[in-house]
């Protein structure tokens, strides 16, 4: 895993059509935007989970659907 540390306006590239971006960041909240092409799928951890049916990680994450919105 790769960890970087970013401030609001600052940039991520992901190869040549993925970029991230910080927007905000509130408490322990941090707000990202993401371009990439259509044909990437983006999925939150626990929708993701969903799609697969791996409920195998819920354990790591017992709070990982409180306060989220569905996809």
């Amino acid at each position: 895993m790769l960890i970087l540390t970013r401030r609001v306006d600052e940039r991520i590239f992901i190869g040549d059509d993925i970029t991230l971006c910080v927007l905000d960041i509130e408490g322990n909240r941090v707000r990202l935007g993401l371009e990439a092409p259509k044909d990437v799928a983006i999925l939150r951890e626990e929708v993701h989970h969903r799609y697969t049916g791996d409920a195998s990680n819920d354990a790591h994450h017992p709070n990982s659907d409180k306060g989220k919105r569905s996809a």
